[in-house]
């Protein structure tokens, strides 16, 4: 008897000795990929997780039920501060391709320049509006959305803070990056607080590390009474060193992330951080179930944290007030 081949196949599929493939074996589920941009990251353990704040968001996507290997998968990418690095990384993740593109502060302005389809998140952001990120908070439009300080708000609370810890305040100085524009609209509610108080004002550019030691230098010798700096991811990566100067010229300073404060700064007052990125993780849960983009919203934070470093107030001669001890979070000793 001829058998041929296409006829032994089968017969032996009915003897049981030959059986189909699986359908899961012949189509393997495809898992989404989650790529996450680190701008400032090298060096600074971010793209190998041990940083606090992408840890936050691992958790918050761990404790919506996704397991990496799983049902998900991380792309990290970090790149130093010049736009052009932070855009190569984000082409780099847009080419694999990832199905949801997460990142911070520089990253979302070259996220948004490297696609327009993928959708991205920013954890945060100091303006979206000034940034040009969203067409509004309500209705983002476009492929971004994600969450925006309230900037000016919290420019008039920090000159507030100072002015209760220093009596008789009448110069400040406020230090920023002007390459992040989304920090403009501080800057000029800094100007409009401090003239209605007969408060002068001084203006440091920032653009790089470098540039540090002279705007401390100016600061100190045209007897600036305190200063606010505006944090952005090179300032947060410099944090050490700015606090040190702020000690070094006697500058009581005010910053916007718990971290100066921790080493060695007077003053800080801001959003708890951590719980901006974490949330991050329910944006991208949201979007890898189907959401639209145009129905989520940009968030603005509604949790700050006030911290005092009593030990820098003490080198700079300052009695911390009662009141502004009773409004702390939290008190470093």
């Amino acid at each position: 008897m001829r058998v041929t081949a296409i006829g032994l196949i089968g017969l032996l599929m009915l003897t049981g000795l030959l059986a189909p493939l699986p359908t899961s074996a012949q189509r393997p589920e495809k898992i989404p990929r989650i790529g996450v941009l680190v701008p400032g990251g090298v060096g600074s353990g971010a793209c190998n997780r041990t940083d606090p704040l992408w840890e936050a968001f691992q958790q918050g996507l761990r404790d919506l039920g996704y397991v990496e290997g799983q049902n998900m998968r991380i792309e990290y990418r970090c790149s130093d501060f010049e736009h052009e690095q932070v855009l190569a990384m984000a082409a780099e993740l847009v080419r694999l391709p990832v199905d949801v593109l997460v990142t911070a502060g520089p990253g979302a302005a070259a996220a948004k320049q490297a696609t327009m389809t993928i959708p991205i998140v920013f954890a945060v952001v100091a303006d979206s509006l000034s940034e040009r990120l969203v067409a509004s908070l309500a209705r983002p439009g476009g492929n971004v959305t994600g969450q925006s300080l309230m900037g000016t708000d919290l420019a008039a609370k920090r000159m507030q803070l100072l002015a209760e810890m220093v009596p008789g305040l009448r110069h400040l100085a406020v230090l920023w990056n002007p390459a992040r524009p989304g920090f403009a609209s501080q800057v000029q509610e800094i100007y409009t607080a401090s003239a209605s108080k007969g408060l002068s004002l001084d203006v440091l550019e920032v653009r790089s590390p470098p540039e540090f030691d002279h705007a401390f230098r100016t600061m100190g010798d045209t007897g600036v009474g305190a200063a606010i700096l505006l944090d952005d991811a090179m300032f947060h990566q410099e944090r050490t060193r700015l606090t040190t100067l702020a000690v070094q010229r006697q500058i009581p300073a005010i910053y916007g992330h718990r971290d100066y404060a921790e080493v060695g700064g007077l003053l800080s007052y801001g959003p708890h951080f951590p719980t901006l990125f974490r949330r991050a993780a329910i944006f991208v849960d949201k979007i890898l179930k189907g959401a639209k983009l145009e129905d989520l919203p940009v968030e603005q934070p509604t949790k700050f944290e006030l911290v005092l470093n009593l030990n820098t107030a003490q080198a700079l001669g300052l009695t911390v007030p009662r009141l502004l001890l009773a409004q702390a979070d939290e008190v470093i000793e």
